[in-house]
């Protein structure tokens, strides 16, 4: 009787429904899952039952997501990973889906060290690296660290804007992603050029408006006179490592900024 009740529970779950009414719906999947000796693996448990908990913690992780809980979905990720541990991956399971959203919430948290040892077990399990890269769940957040360690913030802004990402989920990380890279290319505009005009610099930033730009330029302690933005200048230090970060630095603004102005040609 909770076997059947926790499935057609499941089913009303996939439908994404509101995130109170999914809050009710978690609730009664888990005491379902206790009647049925099920919350956490266990060696007497049937495979049936480790299935419906796999699958009841793997939607309360996307709800969380869908209701911006990193907290939340934490613990359900932590909460799977003995089932995935015991339980194959199926190809009709959100397991790649889930563990992909957790590579990007370590990336967009800046836990560098724990986004690679994650990645390294997701390797040593499958047993192939190119397998995990080549999952199109699991290789957005690969390909996205990738650029970001490079600098190459044009194809991460490509892979935001341009219906790279995987799904509605996904999409959640990418105001705090666009924020991250706004700081990094504001950090890198600072040491390749002393004033860049406004114009540039709101399509650099992927700004709305001059305006938002005159209140990012002030935030930074940028000054701003003429149609320009000034940046505090830095102490010139001699040496091929510090002209070599300012060639960089200035790759990395130009190739964001032929990004910006291809977008601003698009009807």
């Amino acid at each position: 009787m909770a076997e059947r009740e926790l499935t057609t529970l499941l089913t009303h779950l996939k439908s994404a429904p509101s995130y109170p009414e999914t809050t009710a719906l978690l609730s009664r999947a888990k005491l379902l899952l206790l009647q049925l000796n099920a919350l956490t693996p266990l060696p007497s448990t049937p495979p049936a039952h480790l299935a419906l908990a796999r699958t009841t913690y793997e939607q309360g992780a996307l709800a969380s997501i869908r209701a911006k809980n990193p907290d939340a979905f934490t613990r359900y990720v932590a909460q799977l990973r003995p089932f995935y541990e015991i339980i194959p991956a199926g190809g009709d399971d959100e397991r790649n889906k889930v563990t992909g959203l957790y590579l990007l919430l370590l990336l967009t948290q800046g836990l560098y060290g724990e986004f690679h040892s994650e990645l390294e077990g997701l390797a040593a399990a499958r047993g192939e690296e190119d397998g995990v890269e080549g999952d199109r769940y699991l290789g957005y957040p690969i390909r996205l660290e990738r650029w970001l360690m490079e600098g190459s913030y044009d194809r991460v802004w490509k892979a935001m804007k341009e219906g790279g990402v995987p799904c509605e989920e996904f999409g959640v990380f990418s105001e705090i992603l666009t924020s991250q890279i706004r700081s990094e290319i504001a950090s890198s505009s600072e040491r390749a050029y002393p004033s860049l005009p406004l114009s540039s610099t709101k399509s650099l930033l992927f700004l709305d408006s001059e305006g938002a730009v005159v209140e990012f330029a002030r935030a930074r302690g940028w000054a701003v006179k003429d149609g320009h933005i000034y940046f505090p200048s830095a102490q010139q230090q001699e040496g091929g490592e510090e002209e070599q970060e300012k060639e960089m630095s200035q790759m990395v603004i130009e190739n964001t900024l032929g990004y910006a102005r291809q977008l601003e040609t698009i009807v």
